[in-house]
Parts: structure tokens; C-alpha cells; sequence
């Protein structure tokens, strides 16, 4: 008789709440009174695990926002899982992020075709993606993607503006392109080919490598036979190193440059054994000896959480990454939903942090149009070449 009454009565309050209009909230997946769940995908390990110092630059920043005192009294709960920059294991992390951990969003995810494994899943599910790492695909936003929100520069434009700065600023007209064949590389080539056609040239060669490859002397071979001057890659850190050293047993030393997925020297000179210095690419963060007040804060917490990690461009990348989901969540205030995180994100106009102006719009979700060039010194920091210029043609 008791469970009865408590039952009716419960039922009865249900009716008047939502009779008055006063329903009770519903539960928003990844997103507790206290906790925000975020996940994130990279390559700790295998060919492409350089790049999993992303992931860790991001897991950083978290706890330097959580010290202090997170965000509208939520602190941020970080899932950080390798990939081994394979898509079969980011697509079953994704299940395990939304079915088993419940996650409300991902930051900073590493690569195209890992990161298209899990696109359609994590939309159904309304899984909002900020900043997904080697994002400047344009796959990513065409058609519209309602609750991704790239700031990575688009390969086209980035390749095509580089192209563009080998050709007038240094009178390069041979030109050719090494790229890994996948959509990230492919892309790259595409904004390379259209720079070229724009200026009635030609380029010399284009060489292609799969992700699996690790012999590339005829990948050299190739390059050095067509008498390029300049070559643009478009590729993952370990192919970077291999090609380079193959070009260098072949006597073959042309002008290179490569996309801002190559633009840790430091640590491309070490896998490359010195072969990096000279080399020319974009960016689009601040460096690592940056006197920017946001990097001053950035780096004592870096020194205060993990000393042991090394200070780099590819791990603050992952702050830089980090930074627009942060801003995002402040401005969606304390009733956090993927449609409110939407609709903060869409507020941002040429918000900065360390990276570039970042512009979110409800009609366009390609946040990044700016990068800077730089060239690699002998002992692997940067010399910039260029201010930050926005690289859409």
C-alpha cells in the first residue's frame, strides 16, 4: 500500500511539473553538476606518433583550467585513448566514448582517415567535435556539419599559398609534389595544382606513398629525376624523415616545404637526423618561445604539471586546439547541450587565443583562415618568415 501512495504521488508531482511547464531538466550525455567528458583520439604509438603529443598538450591545458576552478563549476574530465593512427581502433574508441564513457564532446582528434571513421557515428549522436587534429579536409565542413567545428586551416588553402610563396618570393618555377595518398595528402596536391595552373606552370613530378610504405628510394629517385627545384610534402612525420634521407644518399638537396602537420623541427630534426634544417612550413600557433602572455602562462603550467614532457609545437598545438572548446563552454553558460555549445561556438568572431583568429558562423564552421610561414634552424627552432596572413583564395 505504501509503494502505491509513493508511486501516485510521484506521478502526480511529474503531471504538475510539466502541467506548469516546469518539467524536470533531461539528463545531457558527458555533462554531470560537477564534470564535463571529453574524449580524445591520437597516435602514441606507430608511424605517426609524434603527433600523439597533441592529444597530451590538450590533456595540459585541461588541468590548468581545472586548477582553476574549471568552468561554471564544472571541471573537465579527460579521456585521452591511442589509436595508432589506425581507423579501425578510432572507430572503436568512438563506441567506447559514447556507449560505455559517455562523452559530450572530442577535441582535437588526430587525422583524417581516423577522424572520418568516427564523423557520421559521433554526429548522429550529437558528439560536438572541436579543433579535430590534420582537420583541413575539406570533408570536415561539405556538406554542413552542424556540431563540428574545425579551426585547422584547409590543406588546399595552406599548399596553395605556399606554392605561391616558393614561387614569388623565392623564383621557383620547378616545382614538384610528394604526398600521402589519402585525403589529407590529396588535398594538399589539389591546392598545390590549382597555384600552379592559376600561373599557366606545370609541376615536374608528382609522387605519391602509401601509409604503410617505408622503402621510398624510388620515391627519391623519382623527385630527383625530374629536376625540381622545390618539393611540397604532404605527409606524416616518419615518411617526412625517411624521404629526406633517401634524397640525401641520392646527393639531391632541393628547397623543401611542407604543411603545419611537419612543423615540430626540433623534433623532425631529431627522426631526421639533421636533414629538417632548411626546411620551410606554415604554421598556425604561436612558437614555442612565444613572449605571448597567454604562452608565459602556458608554460608555467607546463612546468608545473608535466616538466617531464617536451615543450614543442605539436604539443602546444593541442592547447591551441583546446582553447576555442573552453571559450565555447564559457559562453554557453551553465545549461550545457550540444544545441547551447552550438550556438555559443557560432558566436565566436575572430576570437584569439595562441593560435589563429578563430570565426565560427551558423552558416560556416571552418574557423581557421590563417597561418604564418617559418624555416627551420640547424638546432630545430623556427625563424618566421612571414606575419599571419589569411590564406583563403
Amino acid at each position: 500500500m505504501k509503494t502505491r501512495v509513493t508511486i501516485f504521488f510521484g506521478l502526480l508531482l511529474m503531471a504538475v511539473l510539466t502541467f506548469s511547464g516546469e518539467a524536470p531538466a533531461q539528463a545531457v550525455r558527458g555533462v554531470t553538476d560537477t564534470e564535463i567528458l571529453v574524449g580524445q583520439t591520437g597516435p602514441q604509438t606507430g608511424p605517426a606518433a609524434l603527433w600523439g603529443a597533441v592529444a597530451r598538450g590538450s590533456g595540459l591545458y585541461f588541468k590548468g583550467i581545472n586548477d582553476e576552478g574549471g568552468i561554471h563549476g564544472r571541471k573537465i574530465k579527460y579521456f585521452l585513448r591511442d589509436d595508432s593512427y589506425q581507423p579501425a581502433k578510432t572507430k572503436a574508441i568512438g563506441k567506447e566514448f559514447v556507449e560505455q564513457i559517455g562523452i559530450f564532446a572530442t577535441v582535437g582528434c588526430v587525422g583524417v582517415g581516423p577522424g572520418m571513421s568516427v564523423r557520421d557515428y559521433y554526429t548522429e549522436n550529437k558528439v560536438i567535435m572541436v579543433s579535430m587534429g590534420c582537420s583541413g579536409v575539406t570533408k570536415w565542413i561539405k556538406p554542413f556539419q552542424k556540431y563540428i567545428f574545425p579551426i585547422y586551416p584547409l590543406y588546399i588553402d595552406e599548399a596553395f599559398a605556399l606554392t605561391r610563396y616558393f614561387h614569388e618570393t623565392m623564383k621557383l618555377t620547378k616545382i614538384a609534389m610528394f604526398y600521402q595518398n589519402d585525403d589529407y595528402g590529396k588535398q594538399g596536391l589539389e591546392g598545390v595544382e590549382a597555384y600552379v595552373k592559376a600561373k599557366g606552370l606545370q609541376l615536374v613530378a608528382t609522387v605519391s606513398a602509401e601509409v604503410t610504405d617505408r622503402d621510398l628510394s624510388s620515391h627519391a629517385l623519382k623527385l630527383k629525376s625530374s629536376g625540381a627545384q622545390a618539393v611540397i610534402m604532404w605527409a606524416m612525420p616518419t615518411h617526412g624523415a625517411l624521404l629526406l634521407g633517401e634524397c640525401a644518399k641520392l646527393g639531391y638537396k632541393p628547397k623543401w616545404g611542407t604543411s603545419s602537420t611537419l612543423s615540430d623541427g626540433v623534433a623532425m630534426m631529431q627522426i631526421s637526423k639533421g636533414l629538417w634544417a632548411g626546411m620551410i612550413s606554415s604554421n598556425f600557433g604561436e612558437l614555442p618561445d612565444s613572449n605571448h602572455p597567454l604562452m608565459v602562462k602556458y608554460r608555467s603550467w607546463h612546468q608545473k604539471y608535466e616538466p617531464r614532457e617536451r615543450w614543442s609545437t605539436f604539443y602546444i598545438a593541442g592547447i591551441t586546439f583546446a582553447e576555442p572548446f573552453v571559450e565555447g563552454l564559457r559562453r554557453a553558460g551553465r545549461n550545457l547541450t550540444p544545441e547551447t555549445m552550438v550556438k555559443a561556438l557560432e558566436s565566436m568572431k575572430d576570437w584569439q587565443g595562441i593560435g589563429p583568429p578563430i570565426t565560427f558562423t551558423p552558416t560556416d564552421h571552418q574557423g581557421g583562415k590563417h597561418v604564418f610561414f617559418m624555416e627551420v634552424q640547424p638546432d630545430g627552432n623556427a625563424k618566421k618568415l612571414t606575419d599571419w596572413m589569411r590564406i583563403t583564395y
